[in-house]
């Protein structure tokens, strides 16, 4: 069979299957009858012109075939994985009658910079970004070992992510890391745009309010989590890392608790779990006490509180509903506008909304002190995923508060403490240490011990290597 019509169809082929793409480029070299096409925005512009432009300037066409035995290009047997290419970042050249691919894969991306989701004092401040291969740097150069294991897969019908997963050999559990690729290669959907998104394909219980794994934008944190026996997951096109399996109380750690002194650290960790209490508690409470259970009130505190109420027309819970969604308003609004604004909006708005409601009678001044708390409680859980699953449900126990009063209130928590009971993340506890009771890892989880005290891994890794340090004498 004669060469120039296969060549005609296979890279006919390819051009039909690009039709109406105005950013594709199609070049010809009619004195070395080759081709080329390519995505100018994905490649490196610099490396396309010296593998490519120059030498195709240069040759002759009996010099050609000696070219393409480089190993720069890598010949194609069909035009399906010559399109699979263009569309991963290579150039495909089309000579006589085969089809070539150099991969000159170099997508724009912002620099790496520092996270405004997950800031800290201490440590370091580099960030991930939406490139998959720069986060991939980003944790080879903090763990330069041969037993990091990384495996891909391709996720979407369309969009063909690129997911990896993570792992270190000989300290993951291979059993919760071949669970985890299993699920990935179910997923059957038209895109992954994020990590976040993920992880709702991949959740052992996707209707709770709870996230059941942990997310992160910092390098930092994924590299702790690798080495305790956990495994991460890298998308491309996302800045946000997914680790697994997730206990509650990791949501509650920092990586301040680590760069700075442990007495400082685990003040700082039983601070979070303090305010996780304030946050879920206190505006239920309030409503729960002025509907039902005036007597729990001191006596020097009681006449303070009915004059505050006493222009108030509505019943307590219909006053707490009020305010809680004017300040998850004002929250919303602050973080949809920009930065400067936002900030305005959020001081003035509440300044002024919450003085003009006391003194229009729509709400008394202790409940804007009860909602301010624990709207501010509600901050300083460090997992921005955590904090908003917990300010969703402190609305059910507001209005339970309201029907039941402390019975309600105690109704809500309990019903709170068994649904994260029942709970798991990769088929694991996910209230470990506390259900199941290991008490060993307790020294790093509502407290932050010394290192010299933190010697094994936690429990939840199931890791056949539980030693992580060993204290030379």
């Amino acid at each position: 069979m004669d060469s120039s019509p296969q060549n005609t169809l296979t890279l006919g082929h390819i051009l039909k299957e690009f039709d109406q793409c105005a950013d594709l480029i199609h070049r010809t070299f009619p004195d070395i009858q080759t081709d080329i096409v390519y995505f100018p925005a994905i490649v490196d512009n610099t490396l396309f012109i010296k593998e490519i432009l120059e030498p195709f300037s240069r040759i002759q066409l009996q010099e050609a075939e000696q070219l393409f035995k480089q190993s720069q290009f890598l010949q194609v047997t069909d035009s399906k994985a010559a399109v699979i290419g263009i569309l991963e970042g290579c150039v495909a050249v089309s000579h006589r009658d085969s089809i070539y691919l150099l991969n000159a894969y170099k997508p724009e991306a912002r620099n790496v910079q520092q996270s405004e989701t997950e800031t800290i004092i201490a440590g370091p401040h580099d960030a991930f970004v939406e490139s998959a291969l720069t986060n991939l740097s980003l944790i080879r150069s903090r763990i330069k070992s041969s037993h990091l294991k990384i495996r891909k897969y391709s996720i979407g019908e369309i969009s063909k992510t690129s997911v990896y997963v993570l792992y270190i050999q000989d300290i993951a559990n291979l059993a919760f890391v071949e669970d985890l690729e299993r699920r990935i290669q179910r997923i059957e959907t038209d895109a992954i745009n994020d990590g976040g998104t993920l992880t709702q394909f991949i959740e052992d219980r996707p209707n709770s309010v709870f996230p059941q794994f942990l997310t992160t934008e910092r390098p930092d944190v994924a590299v702790s989590k690798l080495v305790a026996g956990r495994i991460i997951t890298i998308i491309d096109n996302s800045p946000t890392v997914v680790s697994a399996p997730a206990a509650f109380f990791e949501f509650f750690s920092s990586p301040d608790d680590y760069y700075q002194r442990w007495t400082l650290g685990t003040a700082l960790r039983l601070l979070r779990l303090l305010a996780l209490i304030i946050t879920i508690t206190f505006t239920s409470m309030y409503v729960s006490v002025t509907t039902f259970h005036y007597e729990m009130i001191p006596e020097a505190l009681l006449r303070t509180l009915a004059e505050s109420r006493n222009k108030v027309p509505f019943p307590p819970v219909y006053e707490a509903l009020l305010m809680e969604i004017m300040i998850e308003l004002l929250r919303e609004a602050g973080a949809r506008l920009p930065t400067k604004i936002g900030q305005t909006i959020g001081i003035v708005g509440g300044i002024v909304i919450g003085q003009a409601a006391v003194q229009a009678g729509l709400t008394s001044n202790v409940l804007i002190i009860a909602v301010a708390s624990s709207a501010i409680a509600s901050f300083v859980i460090p997992s921005y995923m955590m904090s908003a699953s917990i300010r969703l449900i402190r609305f059910g126990i507001i209005i339970l508060a309201g029907i039941w009063g402390n019975m309600g209130l105690v109704m809500g928590i309990a019903l709170i403490v068994i649904h994260l009971s029942s709970l798991t993340s990769l088929g694991s506890s996910y209230m470990i240490p506390v259900a199941p009771m290991k008490f060993t890892d307790w020294k790093d989880v509502f407290i932050r011990a010394p290192f010299s005290m933190l010697r094994t891994r936690p429990s939840q890794a199931q890791t056949s290597n539980p030693v992580r340090q060993k204290n030379r004498k």
